[in-house]
């Protein structure tokens, strides 16, 4: 409240993937609950946690309110009920703004979100055939292939040799050049037939984006 004897304390309550920071404002009258909210991964030294002889003071409405104690610019924040956070650690002198905390990592915690939630998951899909592959069989794995590119998603086509036939590796080269020529609808070879061991593997990636 305006006019009184304010001391602000932190409770860190520790979880498995985020803290969450109670922060309670204590008058000569009462005791009260202030501000509560969670934080995520990136954690900054806000209020009393900051300790620096001096530092350099953004307002929260942007201004550049020049350098000065820390204890000072903790004094502006709590005339304000606002907080003090230091934004720039590793600057010379360190930079803190005063902003209203809570309401500043609710608004970062939601881009996060929506960013996580327009993010596209490209999985990669794998067709394995062998070189005696059979018309029919290689058009059934054709056919996968060529949904799994419209899907969105990148195709790895894989053909085993055994034995003898690693003598005749051409034969899994052409294999794979065949397939890679009727996808050519859906999807771009990005890795060009390679053998390794006794795969050779091809590598596409789709024309159409996944949603």
């Amino acid at each position: 409240m305006p006019g009184q004897n304010r001391s602000l304390r932190s409770t860190y309550v520790p979880e498995i993937k985020q803290r969450t920071i109670v922060v309670y404002a204590v008058t000569q009258q009462e005791h009260h609950l202030w501000r509560c909210f969670n934080i995520s991964s990136v954690t900054y030294q806000i209020n009393e946690d900051i300790k620096d002889k001096e530092i350099r003071l953004i307002g929260e409405d942007g201004a550049q309110l020049g350098i000065m104690a820390s204890s000072e610019a903790f004094q502006i924040a709590v005339e304000k009920e606002l907080d003090l956070v230091k934004i720039a650690p590793g600057s010379n002198p360190p930079v803190c703004k005063i902003m209203d905390y809570g309401k500043y990592r609710f608004e970062q915690a939601k881009r996060e979100k929506e960013a996580r939630r327009n993010q596209h998951i490209v999985e990669v899909k794998e067709i394995r055939m062998s070189p005696g592959i059979g018309i029919n069989d290689f058009n059934v794995k054709l056919k996968n292939g060529q949904k799994f590119l419209k899907e969105g998603d990148r195709l790895k086509v894989t053909v085993r040799f055994r034995g003898r036939e690693m003598a005749h590796t051409n034969i899994g080269e052409n294999l794979l050049t065949k397939f890679a020529e009727e996808c050519t609808e859906f999807g771009t070879v990005d890795k060009n037939p390679k053998l390794e061991g006794r795969f050779m593997a091809m590598f596409l990636s789709p024309k159409v984006a996944k949603q």
